[in-house]
């Protein structure tokens, strides 16, 4: 078992959170946490995604959001989109850095009901972003190949499938004269287990060993720690995550499902590990009572509850 030395966390909570709330919430609630977030640490928080608010009526204030993010040293603000005309509004939204990515569905069913694409309309789609990257000289930093270790609708989602996509991308990103970027696994719905892990990064890997490797793992069935400590003993060393456990996939029809991989629980493995992230856990676990007081219910985040391993008198 060969650990990273520094783990790369970086928080999606305000987007993927924010996103999946039924309940309205206030843009300067959102920037008071995305505020308290900069503050601990993260180098890099997902504060929007420019998606058609009429399905995700929770970023229909994204443009008013990234208007008023403060800067802050060391801080990139990024932003998620779908298609290009999501890629159009990010291009000229203030304070957000650019970077470039794709996603495509390794599950041609979640595909369909997500996007209402299958395979080849997925491809089409990347392309025609990579292009738009590529004119406006954006770097592309990222493929993402989602429902990547299972799905609710299809099942088991083979592992040729993941390669499949992931071949499929590299190949167009080179075609279009980019930069090869990260490769995303994501658990959109939440099937990954440590052995699925460990198959499908194992695969990936072999593929292409010099490409970078990024987890995003959802917790709905409680086995996100678990996942992300078998994709570092693979040496994965970059994950997605969200404050306090927010969030979920609005497409994925769970009940009561929880979000990505909690960040302070995370960088509590990790600390825990002897492995450096530059996270204060202690302003993450202010941050995570934050965003929980902020959407107002309870949220998942075991540290916050917990605290940090100490004695106490």
């Amino acid at each position: 078992m060969t650990l990273p030395r520094r783990v790369e966390i970086r928080e999606e909570g305000p987007r993927e959170g924010f996103q999946f709330e039924k309940g309205e919430i206030p843009t300067a609630r959102k920037l008071d946490l995305i505020g308290a977030l900069a503050g601990t640490g993260l180098r890099h928080i997902q504060a929007v995604s420019f998606v058609d608010p009429r399905r995700v009526p929770g970023m229909a204030d994204a443009e008013a959001v990234c208007a008023r993010l403060t800067p802050h040293p060391g801080v990139a603000y990024t932003a998620l989109w779908l298609n290009a005309k999501g890629f159009l509004r990010a291009l000229v939204a203030p304070n957000i850095v650019l970077e470039g990515s794709v996603s495509v569905s390794a599950s041609e069913v979640f595909g369909r009901r997500n996007q209402n694409r299958d395979r080849e309309q997925d491809l089409a789609a990347a392309a025609a972003l990579m292009a738009l990257y590529a004119e406006h000289r954006i770097p592309l930093a990222r493929i993402t190949v989602m429902a990547a270790f299972g799905c609710n609708f299809q099942g088991e989602v083979p592992v040729g499938a993941v390669l499949d996509r992931v071949e499929a991308l590299l190949s167009l990103a080179g075609g279009a004269g980019l930069n090869r970027p990260c490769v995303s696994l994501a658990d959109t719905m939440a099937w990954a287990t440590p052995l699925s892990i460990q198959r499908v990064v194992g695969a990936v890997r072999e593929k292409w060993p010099d490409v970078e490797i990024s987890l995003h793992l959802h917790d709905t069935r409680g086995m996100a720690i678990a996942n992300a400590w078998a994709g570092m003993q693979l040496g994965v060393a970059r994950f997605d995550a969200a404050i306090a456990g927010l969030g979920g996939c609005p497409f994925a029809k769970h009940a009561g499902a929880a979000g990505n991989i909690c960040t302070e629980d995370l960088a509590l493995l990790c600390a825990e590990s002897g492995i450096e992230t530059g996270l204060d856990l202690g302003k993450l676990i202010e941050a995570a009572w934050l965003a929980e007081e902020v959407v107002g219910h309870p949220l998942p985040g075991r540290v916050k509850q917990g605290g940090l391993l100490a004695a106490r008198g």
